[in-house]
This record gives C-alpha cells, structure tokens and sequence, in this order.
C-alpha cells in the first residue's frame, strides 16, 4: 500500500534530498520607524522594540549592534524586531533621526 503523503528522503542516484529552506519574507513598513517600550512576558523588565526599518538581516544586525553602543545596554534581534534592554527610547530616537529616518514613539 502506497501513502500519497510520504517524501523522498533518500535516493541511489543522487543520495540524501534536502529541501530548500525559504527565507521568511517581512511585510514591507510604511516608511516610519516605530519604538515601543514592552514590559509583557519579561517579568516585569522594560524593553524598547524598534519595528519599521526596511532593511537586510545584516544592516539590522548591525543597526542593533550600533543601538546597543549608544545606549550602553543590551539588546537582540528577533525576527527584523530590535529589542534594547531598559526605557531608552529618547536616544534611539536621536539617533536614528539622525540617521534619516522618520521616527514615531508609539504606546504609552
């Protein structure tokens, strides 16, 4: 009995079959930089999550990497969202005005 759901993992010819992964592909922003400050799920610590900026995994890395410098904290980057430890949401502002971009603080 054959199933119409199996895969072909293995063959003589060719040896093992990979799939090829897809880059997970980020819905395209308005243009504006948005920063927010989220204390939800983090046991009460306060973050800034910086969303908007329409660039490659690797110019994000190092915007995050920047970020971090100029505020003298920690921080990561999570699915093309920047995440800097603690309320600092004025020098990032600053910062990446300065930079050129259109920046709004959203929340409260």
């Amino acid at each position: 009995m054959k199933d119409d759901n199996s895969r072909l993992v293995y063959s003589t010819e060719t040896g093992r079959i990979k799939e090829e992964k897809q880059a997970p592909a980020r819905e395209k922003g308005d243009g504006i930089v948005r920063i927010q400050r989220q204390t939800k799920g983090r046991k009460g610590k306060g973050v800034c999550l910086v969303t908007g900026l329409d660039l490659e995994e690797t110019q994000l890395k190092l915007v995050a990497a920047e970020l971090k410098k100029v505020c003298g904290c920690g921080g990561s980057l999570k699915d093309g969202v920047i995440e800097i430890q603690g309320d600092k949401r004025d020098q990032i502002k600053m910062y990446l005005e300065k930079k050129g971009h259109t920046v709004k603080l959203a929340g409260g």
